[in-house]
């Protein structure tokens, strides 16, 4: 079974990253630039597993993860942060807006597709 993620981050090469080694790793990746974005992918697409990172322009990623823990529809897909940000005052704050795990970039590309691997399980 092939996994669907959507990957929400405000830097493009991050977005890059990300679709390179999770299509080379057999998932199909849709990617939004900021939360406000995401939440707009989120119409067109049914991501098993959702990638965010927290410091975006218009809606950071603690918006966009109450947001999606919000609308029934959307309200049980993991979500894992990827953030430049390791404080644990924003760990806290992003398990408390529904985040299913923390990982901190840069990241290990294989680290990631076990941790995609494992929530979607």
């Amino acid at each position: 079974m092939t996994l669907t993620v959507l990957a929400v981050d405000d830097s493009r090469t991050m977005r890059d990253l990300l679709r390179k080694a999770l299509s080379d790793a057999g998932f199909t990746v849709h990617t939004a630039d900021d939360g406000v974005h995401g939440l707009e992918t989120l119409e067109t697409c049914a991501p098993d597993v959702i990638i965010t990172d927290i410091n975006m322009p218009r809606m950071d990623g603690f918006g966009f993860i109450e947001a999606v823990r919000a609308d029934a529809r959307r309200g049980r897909i993991p979500i894992l942060t990827l953030t430049t940000e390791s404080a644990p005052e924003m760990k806290r704050r992003a398990r408390e807006a529904g985040a299913t795990g923390w990982i901190v970039k840069p990241f290990d590309k294989d680290k990631l597709v076990a941790a995609i691997r494992r929530v979607a399980a």
